[in-house]
């Protein structure tokens, strides 16, 4: 994959109020007990990223900002394969405690099934 691929755009990035209404009014939803994820067709031409890691579930901003980073580059190795998407991920209490490699892995698993749910309803 090209290295231009993997970057985090601005247009990759879901930036306004409207963005985020858009996707929590009707979306997929894929979860577990650190992560939950949110999906709804864009129409653009790429998946969109949106974060809302609440300071209530994760205290420390060294935190909070691991996770976001986290987010980040899991998204720009996924994003090619989830199609026109607009994401936003929330994280639940307890996160904090994961190590990076237990955020990576579930983060891989939820691509996934956003991927194949979006692929079953045919909204890609």
């Amino acid at each position: 994959m090209a290295a231009s691929s993997l970057g985090f755009p601005k247009r990759a990035r879901l930036l306004t109020r409207r963005d985020f209404d858009r996707v929590f009014a009707r979306a997929k939803r894929s979860s577990d007990e650190g992560l939950v994820l949110l999906a709804r067709p864009n129409g653009c031409d790429g998946a969109r990223l949106g974060l809302a890691i609440a300071r209530k579930h994760v205290r420390h901003a060294v935190e909070r900002n691991r996770i976001k980073r986290l987010v980040r580059e899991s998204f720009r190795h996924h994003r090619s394969q989830l199609g026109p998407l607009d994401v936003v991920v929330l994280a639940r209490r307890g996160l904090a405690e994961w190590d990076n490699a237990r955020v990576t892995a579930a983060l891989a698993r939820h691509w996934k099934r956003l991927h194949e749910s979006c692929e079953a309803s045919s909204c890609c």
